[in-house]
């Protein structure tokens, strides 16, 4: 496994570089028609047939378009297969993965027949479904357990296919510090409640990674 650092805006107990980049990200309210500089602040909040809560063990349209804010599509021979084609296949295992916070897992639960895991295996079998969309469509479903890993957050934290591993332990440590600390930075940059403590680390680290360039 490659080592795990945080974003360098974390490594300081200042957390004024950490929340500039979540108010830069979140500069206008994510539900108005101008919306943010950066569509994924909608990632968070959007529920167009306000049945988010009643579809958390089903892929839906609203899914699709979600993971949309963030600079992916989901081809349509794969969205087909996720909500036509053979939804109980994905949707049976989505069913299987509990809606906790990742802080409170254990580190040793984390491996290829984890739920998670293996769903995001189930998605990875869908035609140009790749480890960034899957990560992206578990992240709308289980916003509070698993993170959103693309290149840019892989290159800021040098985090490897085990990236759940360690940055559920950091979260963990010395009495989830890490944890709180995000739930602090999400109240005081007034983000929505839908913003979960992973999304603002997400957050955090994709904005590092943008301003240096990666």
């Amino acid at each position: 496994m490659k080592s795990f650092r945080l974003p360098e805006a974390l490594q300081s107990p200042d957390n004024q570089l950490a929340l500039s980049y979540l108010r830069r990200y979140y500069k206008e309210r994510p539900d108005t028609p101008l919306g943010a500089d950066f569509t994924g602040a909608r990632f968070d909040i959007w529920d167009s047939s306000h049945t988010r809560a009643a579809d958390a063990n089903r892929f839906t349209a609203d899914d699709l378009v979600a993971v949309s804010f963030l600079s992916v599509t989901v081809p349509p021979k794969a969205a087909w297969e996720l909500l036509a084609g053979r939804p109980e296949d994905f949707n049976k295992l989505l069913g299987q993965v509990p809606d906790i916070d990742l802080a409170d897992v254990d580190p040793a639960e984390i491996s290829q027949i984890w739920p998670a895991w293996r769903l995001w295996d189930e998605l990875r079998t869908l035609r140009e479904v790749d480890w960034v969309i899957a990560s992206k469509l578990l992240a709308r479903k289980r916003p509070r357990l698993i993170p959103i890993y693309d290149r840019v957050v892989k290159t800021v934290t040098g985090g490897d296919r085990n990236y759940w591993v360690p940055l559920c332990q950091a979260l963990q440590e010395e009495g989830k510090t890490l944890y709180h600390r995000l739930f602090r930075l999400r109240s005081e940059a007034e983000l929505p409640h839908e913003v979960s403590p992973l999304r603002v680390f997400d957050v955090i680290a994709w904005m590092e990674g943008q301003y240096k360039g990666y």
